[in-house]
Protein backbone atom coordinates (compact mmCIF):
# COMPACT_ATOMS: atom_id res chain seq x y z
CA UNK A 1 0.00 0.00 0.00
CA UNK A 2 0.96 3.36 -0.73
CA UNK A 3 2.90 4.69 2.81
CA UNK A 4 1.26 8.08 2.38
CA UNK A 5 -2.28 6.87 2.37
CA UNK A 6 -3.22 6.31 5.65
CA UNK A 7 -5.76 3.77 6.83
CA UNK A 8 -9.11 4.25 6.06
CA UNK A 9 -8.26 6.16 3.16
CA UNK A 10 -8.92 4.98 -0.81
CA UNK A 11 -7.19 6.30 -3.67
CA UNK A 12 -9.03 5.88 -6.72
CA UNK A 13 -8.52 7.33 -10.60
CA UNK A 14 -11.55 8.94 -12.12
CA UNK A 15 -11.72 9.83 -16.01
CA UNK A 16 -13.59 12.75 -16.87
CA UNK A 17 -14.11 14.46 -20.16
CA UNK A 18 -11.50 17.18 -18.93
CA UNK A 19 -8.81 14.67 -17.42
CA UNK A 20 -7.58 11.86 -15.03
CA UNK A 21 -8.00 12.79 -11.77
CA UNK A 22 -6.86 10.77 -8.37
CA UNK A 23 -9.62 11.06 -5.95
CA UNK A 24 -8.81 10.60 -2.26
CA UNK A 25 -11.98 9.08 -0.32
CA UNK A 26 -13.35 7.99 3.01
CA UNK A 27 -16.46 6.14 2.10
CA UNK A 28 -19.59 6.23 4.37
CA UNK A 29 -21.61 2.95 4.20
CA UNK A 30 -25.04 4.90 3.85
CA UNK A 31 -23.98 8.50 3.56
CA UNK A 32 -26.39 11.68 3.97
CA UNK A 33 -24.01 14.39 3.06
CA UNK A 34 -21.07 14.41 0.80
CA UNK A 35 -17.86 17.04 1.01
CA UNK A 36 -15.43 17.31 -0.92
CA UNK A 37 -11.57 18.99 -0.23
CA UNK A 38 -10.46 20.97 -2.29
CA UNK A 39 -6.27 21.17 -1.74
CA UNK A 40 -3.96 24.34 -1.85
CA UNK A 41 -0.65 25.66 -4.03
CA UNK A 42 2.50 23.17 -4.05
CA UNK A 43 0.26 20.23 -2.10
CA UNK A 44 -2.29 17.75 -2.96
CA UNK A 45 -5.40 15.69 -1.24
CA UNK A 46 -2.67 13.82 1.26
CA UNK A 47 -3.02 16.72 3.27
CA UNK A 48 -6.75 16.60 4.32
CA UNK A 49 -6.30 12.54 5.42
CA UNK A 50 -6.63 13.41 9.06
CA UNK A 51 -10.00 15.31 8.53
CA UNK A 52 -11.66 13.25 6.34
CA UNK A 53 -11.04 10.17 8.91
CA UNK A 54 -12.82 12.21 11.72
CA UNK A 55 -15.76 13.18 9.94
CA UNK A 56 -19.01 11.41 11.40
CA UNK A 57 -19.85 8.24 10.00
CA UNK A 58 -22.46 9.80 7.74
CA UNK A 59 -20.19 11.82 5.86
CA UNK A 60 -18.58 10.89 2.57
CA UNK A 61 -15.81 12.69 2.01
CA UNK A 62 -13.85 13.05 -1.01
CA UNK A 63 -10.46 15.09 -2.14
CA UNK A 64 -9.91 15.70 -5.86
CA UNK A 65 -6.03 16.30 -6.47
CA UNK A 66 -6.07 19.36 -9.39
CA UNK A 67 -4.03 19.09 -12.57
CA UNK A 68 -0.57 19.00 -11.82
CA UNK A 69 -0.41 18.06 -7.90
CA UNK A 70 -1.15 14.79 -6.80
CA UNK A 71 -2.24 11.47 -8.78
CA UNK A 72 -3.77 13.81 -11.17
CA UNK A 73 -2.70 14.10 -14.89
CA UNK A 74 -0.51 16.77 -15.34
CA UNK A 75 -1.78 19.27 -18.17
CA UNK A 76 -1.04 22.85 -18.77
CA UNK A 77 -2.94 25.91 -17.06
CA UNK A 78 -4.43 28.52 -18.48
CA UNK A 79 -3.50 31.44 -16.24
CA UNK A 80 -6.19 33.82 -18.08
CA UNK A 81 -9.00 31.97 -16.95
CA UNK A 82 -8.29 32.89 -13.16
CA UNK A 83 -8.74 29.81 -11.46
CA UNK A 84 -11.54 28.19 -13.71
CA UNK A 85 -8.88 25.38 -14.89
CA UNK A 86 -9.02 24.26 -11.54
CA UNK A 87 -12.59 25.09 -11.18
CA UNK A 88 -13.78 22.90 -14.09
CA UNK A 89 -11.83 20.08 -13.09
CA UNK A 90 -13.68 19.58 -9.91
CA UNK A 91 -16.72 20.06 -11.67
CA UNK A 92 -16.14 17.57 -14.09
CA UNK A 93 -15.22 14.83 -11.03
CA UNK A 94 -17.98 16.03 -9.49
CA UNK A 95 -20.38 15.33 -12.30
CA UNK A 96 -18.34 12.27 -13.57
CA UNK A 97 -19.16 10.85 -9.94
CA UNK A 98 -22.72 11.27 -10.30
CA UNK A 99 -22.75 13.79 -7.31
CA UNK A 100 -25.39 16.88 -6.55
CA UNK A 101 -24.79 19.24 -4.28
CA UNK A 102 -21.95 18.87 -2.10
CA UNK A 103 -20.67 20.74 0.96
CA UNK A 104 -17.25 22.09 -0.37
CA UNK A 105 -13.91 23.08 1.53
CA UNK A 106 -11.08 24.67 0.13
CA UNK A 107 -7.77 25.80 1.46
CA UNK A 108 -5.19 28.47 0.42
CA UNK A 109 -5.50 28.79 -3.28
CA UNK A 110 -8.29 26.00 -3.25
CA UNK A 111 -10.37 28.18 -1.52
CA UNK A 112 -10.08 30.09 -4.86
CA UNK A 113 -11.40 27.25 -6.54
CA UNK A 114 -13.64 26.76 -4.95
CA UNK A 115 -15.46 30.41 -4.81
CA UNK A 116 -15.02 30.35 -8.60
CA UNK A 117 -16.52 26.77 -8.31
CA UNK A 118 -19.95 28.52 -6.28
CA UNK A 119 -19.79 31.05 -8.78
CA UNK A 120 -20.11 28.76 -11.60
CA UNK A 121 -22.45 26.05 -10.11
CA UNK A 122 -24.06 27.97 -6.85
CA UNK A 123 -27.14 25.60 -7.08
CA UNK A 124 -24.90 22.32 -6.45
CA UNK A 125 -22.96 24.37 -3.41
CA UNK A 126 -24.64 23.35 0.13
CA UNK A 127 -22.36 24.88 2.15
CA UNK A 128 -18.59 26.90 1.64
CA UNK A 129 -15.57 25.88 4.26
CA UNK A 130 -12.65 28.13 3.03
CA UNK A 131 -9.22 27.67 5.01
CA UNK A 132 -6.70 30.86 4.82
CA UNK A 133 -8.57 31.58 0.86
CA UNK A 134 -6.53 33.37 -1.25
CA UNK A 135 -8.06 36.82 -1.40
CA UNK A 136 -11.03 37.16 -4.16
CA UNK A 137 -8.92 39.81 -5.94
CA UNK A 138 -5.83 37.55 -6.12
CA UNK A 139 -2.25 37.55 -5.25
CA UNK A 140 -0.43 40.83 -4.58
CA UNK A 141 -1.00 43.71 -6.57
CA UNK A 142 -3.74 45.51 -5.34
CA UNK A 143 -4.88 48.07 -3.07
CA UNK A 144 -7.49 48.19 -0.66
CA UNK A 145 -10.52 48.06 -3.11
CA UNK A 146 -8.77 45.32 -5.54
CA UNK A 147 -7.41 47.77 -7.98
CA UNK A 148 -4.32 47.32 -9.73
CA UNK A 149 -1.65 49.17 -8.25
CA UNK A 150 0.45 48.98 -11.54
CA UNK A 151 -1.94 48.35 -15.15
CA UNK A 152 0.24 45.35 -15.84
CA UNK A 153 0.27 44.31 -11.76
CA UNK A 154 4.06 44.19 -11.24
CA UNK A 155 5.50 41.99 -8.67
CA UNK A 156 3.05 39.05 -9.15
CA UNK A 157 2.32 35.99 -11.05
CA UNK A 158 4.91 33.47 -12.45
CA UNK A 159 8.23 35.68 -11.98
CA UNK A 160 7.10 34.79 -8.03
CA UNK A 161 8.18 31.73 -7.75
CA UNK A 162 11.96 31.15 -5.74
CA UNK A 163 13.95 29.50 -8.03
CA UNK A 164 15.78 27.23 -5.17
CA UNK A 165 12.50 26.27 -4.32
CA UNK A 166 11.55 25.01 -7.51
CA UNK A 167 14.57 22.95 -8.25
CA UNK A 168 14.31 21.39 -5.32
CA UNK A 169 10.90 20.67 -5.52
CA UNK A 170 11.69 18.79 -8.91
CA UNK A 171 14.32 17.12 -7.25
CA UNK A 172 12.58 15.70 -5.04
CA UNK A 173 14.66 17.62 -2.28
CA UNK A 174 13.20 16.18 1.47
CA UNK A 175 15.76 17.76 3.53
CA UNK A 176 15.82 20.51 5.81
CA UNK A 177 19.52 21.41 4.31
CA UNK A 178 18.28 24.82 2.91
CA UNK A 179 15.71 27.70 3.80
CA UNK A 180 14.53 26.78 0.61
CA UNK A 181 13.48 22.92 0.64
CA UNK A 182 10.31 22.04 0.26
CA UNK A 183 10.42 20.59 3.91
CA UNK A 184 11.81 24.25 5.51
CA UNK A 185 9.53 25.93 3.20
CA UNK A 186 6.40 23.78 5.05
CA UNK A 187 8.18 24.26 9.06
CA UNK A 188 8.88 27.43 8.18
CA UNK A 189 5.40 29.22 6.66
CA UNK A 190 2.68 26.22 5.81
CA UNK A 191 2.62 26.15 9.77
CA UNK A 192 3.82 28.23 12.61
CA UNK A 193 6.74 27.27 14.40
CA UNK A 194 7.32 25.23 16.43
CA UNK A 195 4.21 23.00 15.17
CA UNK A 196 5.63 19.64 13.90
CA UNK A 197 3.47 16.20 13.54
CA UNK A 198 4.38 12.52 12.83
CA UNK A 199 3.06 13.16 9.30
CA UNK A 200 5.95 16.14 8.20
CA UNK A 201 7.35 13.66 5.58
CA UNK A 202 4.01 12.41 3.95
CA UNK A 203 3.09 16.19 4.20
CA UNK A 204 6.45 17.10 2.22
CA UNK A 205 5.83 13.90 -0.14
CA UNK A 206 2.42 15.63 -0.99
CA UNK A 207 4.17 19.06 -1.78
CA UNK A 208 6.75 16.93 -4.28
CA UNK A 209 3.77 15.85 -6.31
CA UNK A 210 3.99 19.72 -7.87
CA UNK A 211 4.01 19.56 -11.67
CA UNK A 212 6.74 22.26 -12.24
CA UNK A 213 7.48 24.39 -15.74
CA UNK A 214 5.64 27.37 -17.14
CA UNK A 215 2.56 25.09 -18.50
CA UNK A 216 2.58 24.59 -14.16
CA UNK A 217 4.29 25.36 -11.17
CA UNK A 218 5.24 28.60 -11.22
CA UNK A 219 4.43 29.56 -14.48
CA UNK A 220 5.68 32.05 -17.08
CA UNK A 221 6.38 35.51 -16.65
CA UNK A 222 6.82 39.09 -18.46
CA UNK A 223 9.53 41.55 -18.12
CA UNK A 224 7.70 45.24 -16.80
CA UNK A 225 9.11 48.69 -16.59
CA UNK A 226 7.16 49.12 -12.87
CA UNK A 227 9.34 47.68 -9.67
CA UNK A 228 10.35 45.11 -9.31
CA UNK A 229 10.61 44.62 -12.94
CA UNK A 230 8.54 41.47 -13.87
CA UNK A 231 4.59 40.70 -14.67
CA UNK A 232 2.54 37.76 -14.58
CA UNK A 233 2.52 35.24 -17.56
CA UNK A 234 -0.60 33.18 -19.22
CA UNK A 235 0.67 30.42 -18.26
CA UNK A 236 0.89 28.15 -15.21
CA UNK A 237 -0.33 28.10 -11.76
CA UNK A 238 1.14 31.64 -9.94
CA UNK A 239 -0.63 33.33 -12.45
CA UNK A 240 -4.10 31.65 -12.33
CA UNK A 241 -3.79 34.12 -9.29
CA UNK A 242 -2.23 37.48 -10.47
CA UNK A 243 -5.04 39.85 -10.52
CA UNK A 244 -4.70 40.70 -13.81
CA UNK A 245 -6.45 37.35 -14.28
CA UNK A 246 -8.60 36.58 -11.19
CA UNK A 247 -11.48 37.93 -10.14
CA UNK A 248 -13.64 36.11 -7.31
CA UNK A 249 -16.05 38.97 -6.44
CA UNK A 250 -18.90 37.35 -8.24
CA UNK A 251 -19.39 35.21 -5.36
CA UNK A 252 -21.53 38.28 -4.24
CA UNK A 253 -23.91 38.13 -6.94
CA UNK A 254 -24.79 34.29 -7.19
CA UNK A 255 -28.26 33.56 -6.82
CA UNK A 256 -27.89 30.36 -4.31
CA UNK A 257 -25.42 31.73 -1.39
CA UNK A 258 -24.57 29.03 0.75
CA UNK A 259 -23.19 29.51 4.11
CA UNK A 260 -19.45 30.41 4.04
CA UNK A 261 -16.86 29.46 7.18
CA UNK A 262 -13.94 31.03 7.24
CA UNK A 263 -11.38 30.39 9.67
CA UNK A 264 -8.21 31.40 9.22
CA UNK A 265 -4.92 30.95 11.55
CA UNK A 266 -3.92 34.84 12.99
CA UNK A 267 -0.40 34.28 12.42
CA UNK A 268 -0.72 33.22 8.90
CA UNK A 269 2.57 34.40 7.04
CA UNK A 270 0.83 33.01 3.57
CA UNK A 271 -2.02 34.83 3.15
CA UNK A 272 -2.19 37.79 5.57
CA UNK A 273 -2.21 41.60 5.42
CA UNK A 274 1.95 41.24 5.57
CA UNK A 275 2.30 37.87 4.15
CA UNK A 276 5.99 37.20 3.23
CA UNK A 277 4.87 35.94 -0.03
CA UNK A 278 4.15 39.12 -1.11
CA UNK A 279 6.71 41.48 -2.71
CA UNK A 280 5.67 44.30 -1.85
CA UNK A 281 6.09 43.64 2.49
CA UNK A 282 9.18 42.09 1.16
CA UNK A 283 10.24 45.11 -0.03
CA UNK A 284 8.96 47.50 2.69
CA UNK A 285 11.38 44.66 5.15
CA UNK A 286 14.22 45.10 2.96
CA UNK A 287 14.66 42.03 1.38
CA UNK A 288 14.06 43.11 -1.81
CA UNK A 289 15.93 46.38 -3.18
CA UNK A 290 14.98 49.50 -4.74
CA UNK A 291 11.42 49.50 -2.95
CA UNK A 292 9.29 52.41 -4.56
CA UNK A 293 7.66 53.37 -1.26
CA UNK A 294 3.88 52.33 0.14
CA UNK A 295 2.48 55.36 -2.07
CA UNK A 296 3.42 53.13 -5.08
CA UNK A 297 3.43 49.72 -4.03
CA UNK A 298 2.29 48.90 -0.54
CA UNK A 299 1.13 45.56 0.79
CA UNK A 300 -1.68 43.86 0.02
CA UNK A 301 -4.55 44.11 2.57
CA UNK A 302 -5.09 40.21 1.56
CA UNK A 303 -7.78 39.76 4.84
CA UNK A 304 -9.57 43.11 4.72
CA UNK A 305 -10.46 42.35 1.27
CA UNK A 306 -12.08 38.71 1.97
CA UNK A 307 -13.62 40.28 4.96
CA UNK A 308 -15.21 43.19 2.78
CA UNK A 309 -16.13 40.88 -0.06
CA UNK A 310 -17.69 38.79 2.42
CA UNK A 311 -19.40 41.58 3.99
CA UNK A 312 -20.82 42.45 0.68
CA UNK A 313 -21.99 38.70 0.46
CA UNK A 314 -24.02 39.25 3.67
CA UNK A 315 -25.74 41.71 2.71
CA UNK A 316 -27.06 40.71 -0.54
CA UNK A 317 -28.10 37.90 1.27
CA UNK A 318 -25.91 35.32 2.15
CA UNK A 319 -24.10 34.68 5.85
CA UNK A 320 -20.68 34.07 6.71
CA UNK A 321 -18.73 33.22 9.84
CA UNK A 322 -14.86 34.37 10.40
CA UNK A 323 -12.83 32.26 13.06
CA UNK A 324 -9.64 33.40 13.73
CA UNK A 325 -7.79 30.88 15.51
CA UNK A 326 -4.45 32.22 18.09
CA UNK A 327 -1.10 30.32 17.86
CA UNK A 328 -2.13 29.42 14.38
CA UNK A 329 -0.10 29.58 10.53
CA UNK A 330 -1.47 29.17 7.38
CA UNK A 331 -2.91 25.20 8.00
CA UNK A 332 -5.30 25.24 11.01
CA UNK A 333 -6.33 21.89 9.90
CA UNK A 334 -3.06 20.43 10.96
CA UNK A 335 -2.28 22.93 13.49
CA UNK A 336 -5.58 23.32 15.43
CA UNK A 337 -7.12 19.48 14.65
CA UNK A 338 -10.09 19.57 16.97
CA UNK A 339 -11.20 23.11 16.70
CA UNK A 340 -11.14 23.66 12.86
CA UNK A 341 -13.29 19.64 12.83
CA UNK A 342 -15.85 20.81 15.36
CA UNK A 343 -15.93 24.11 13.17
CA UNK A 344 -16.33 22.14 9.83
CA UNK A 345 -19.14 19.43 11.38
CA UNK A 346 -20.98 22.02 13.03
CA UNK A 347 -21.03 24.21 9.17
CA UNK A 348 -21.93 20.88 7.50
CA UNK A 349 -24.34 19.63 9.59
Amino acid sequence: MDQTLFDGIVATTVQTPRLRAQVLERPAADASKTVVFVHGNVSSSLFWQPTMLALPDDVRALAIDLRGFGGSETLPVDATRGLSDFADDVASVVETLGLHRVHLVGWSMGGGVAMQYLIDHPERVASLTLQAPVSPYGFGGTGADGSLLTPDAAGTGGGEGNPDFIARLAAGDTTADAPASPLSVYLGTYVKPPFTSEHDQIWVASMLTTATGIDNYPGDGFPSENWPGFAPGTRGVLNTMAPTHLDLTGIVDVADKPDILWIRGADDVIVSDTSLFDLNFLGQLGVIPDWPGADVAPPQPMIAQTRAIFERYADAGGSFEEIVLPDCGHSPHLEHFDEFLAALVRHIG
